[in-house]
């Protein structure tokens, strides 16, 4: 589409935050020769052993309600979604955030009310087949998985020759600053830069005015290089 119909011949930046972080990798791995440069915030190449397991749980918290089923199109699971955005929350944000009742900042009056209004009442918006099917296509995310790289991880991100700037959250639960450097590691022209917030996985999503403020030096900078 960006040849045939844009007449677009270089990607000047490909960018993205969560899972749009790692289709910015899949970008950059799989068409070398079309991404300039790339920039991650706070996603990843290939789903850790460990936010699989924390999206198992989701998931089966989820699929746990008697109301579930992959093929039913009745009325939706209303406890699991419930289940679903009181485990989630735990998850997004990080200690330090709640430590700091950041909830308030929010215009939330108490933690039940945040937990309420914020995460149940998000969930109960979404289509329960719709989260299951972005559950299971988060875990099985992987740059190498593809008849290119035939499962070398550390060859695909080899390949990438994008420059790059990996933005992991310095809290976030899924995507820590750990791997994210193991990532950079094998990159030819990457570079670290975590964001210093303690909003956790939000800290890419916009929610915080400084976090955001990090976010577009780095990307200025990339562009300008």
């Amino acid at each position: 589409m960006l040849h045939e119909v844009f007449d677009v011949r270089r990607v000047q930046l490909a960018v993205g935050w969560s899972m749009g972080g790692q289709q910015a990798y899949h970008w950059a791995a799989l068409f070398p020769d079309l991404v300039e440069r790339v920039a991650v915030i706070c996603g990843a190449a290939r789903t850790a052993p460990h936010t699989h397991v924390f999206l198992e749980g989701m998931r089966s918290a989820l699929c746990a309600d008697p109301a579930w089923s992959d093929e039913s199109t009745s009325a939706p699971p209303v406890r699991g979604l419930r289940a679903l955005g009181r485990s989630w929350a735990g998850w997004a944000l990080s200690q330090a955030w709640y430590r700091r009742r950041g909830w308030e900042q929010l215009g939330y009056a108490t933690l039940e009310d945040f937990l309420v209004r914020y995460w149940e009442g998000m969930y109960l918006t979404r289509d329960a087949s719709n989260l299951v099917a972005m559950i299971r296509t988060w875990q099985a995310c992987d740059v190498a998985d593809n008849d290119i790289h035939a499962g070398d991880y550390e060859a695909a991100l080899r390949s990438i020759t994008a420059r790059a700037v990996i933005m992991p959250g310095r809290t976030d639960l899924y995507f820590p600053p750990e791997d994210a450097e193991a990532e950079v590691a094998l990159l030819g022209e990457g570079r670290l830069a975590v964001i210093p917030s303690d909003w956790g996985h939000y800290a890419g999503g916009g929610r915080d005015a400084a976090d955001t403020a990090f976010i577009d030096r780095q990307l200025a900078a990339l562009l300008a290089s």
